[in-house]
């Protein structure tokens, strides 16, 4: 039997790419996820999630990364296309490229009805797929790959957990890279990062960072009104 998982890394952050990632597995794979360490990324230090990159790639049958760029989302957003909408199409698109057949896809599940993340891979994907907990018809004959969307799904699953830490660790090095490139410490790229925010607000009208930048987070409204305050005042 074999299994897929599909997890993020950077989906909250302000500067960088968010970064999906599906790793295909045998059923039996997993105990060896487990047994080498392997967790939800967030609960692994950096120095562990590197260490175990490798390894995830040695014991995985396939393993399938998209960088989603900051200008996608940018543009996603300006046309109503929602973040969830833009991952689930990203993550069907890794799916269609998978070689093996894999009996169950589960996926952490950004929605706050989870489900409906299973719901909207199955309708991006050319693949034939059923979303456990949503009733549909198939063709007898027809081998189906099983959706499960679930919150916390990398907590549950460890094929979902080798995800996760696949993603963050390219997404980690996406920054570090950009950080050197621009010759400028962006720090982690998150919002709850001051080293981030200072970042931006002394660089808010540097076009080498700013198409690096999700123009349309709540972290930039507050940064641009800051600074038209500051005018006002002076």
């Amino acid at each position: 039997m074999i299994i897929c998982g599909g997890d993020e890394a950077g989906r909250g952050a302000v500067i960088g790419p968010l970064v999906v990632s599906l790793v295909v597995a045998k059923k039996e794979h997993e105990r060896k996820f487990a047994e080498i360490g392997v967790r939800d990324s967030k609960l692994l230090t950096r120095e562990r999630r590197e260490a175990l990159f490798d390894r995830i790639n040695e014991i995985a049958l396939e393993v399938y990364i998209d960088k989603i760029s900051a200008a996608d989302i940018n543009k996603a957003m300006q046309s109503n296309i929602s973040l969830n909408e833009l991952e689930a199409v990203r993550f069907s698109k890794l799916f269609d490229r998978v070689e093996n057949h894999a009996s169950i896809l589960y996926l952490d599940s950004p929605d706050v009805v989870a489900s409906k993340f299973g719901a909207r891979v199955n309708i991006y994907s050319s693949k034939p797929t059923k979303v456990v907990g949503i009733p549909a018809d198939g063709e007898k004959g027809v081998r189906y790959t099983k959706i499960v969307s679930e919150h916390k799904a990398d907590a549950k699953y460890p094929v979902v957990s080798a995800a996760s830490i696949i993603a963050k660790v390219v997404r980690d090095q996406e920054i570090k890279d950009l950080s050197k490139k621009l010759g400028l410490n962006v720090g982690s790229g998150y919002p709850s990062d001051q080293t981030t925010v200072d970042a931006l607000k002394e660089n808010v009208k540097d076009e080498a960072l700013r198409r690096h930048v999700r123009e349309y987070w709540g972290t930039m409204d507050t940064i641009r009104q800051t600074r038209m305050d500051s005018y006002t005042e002076g």
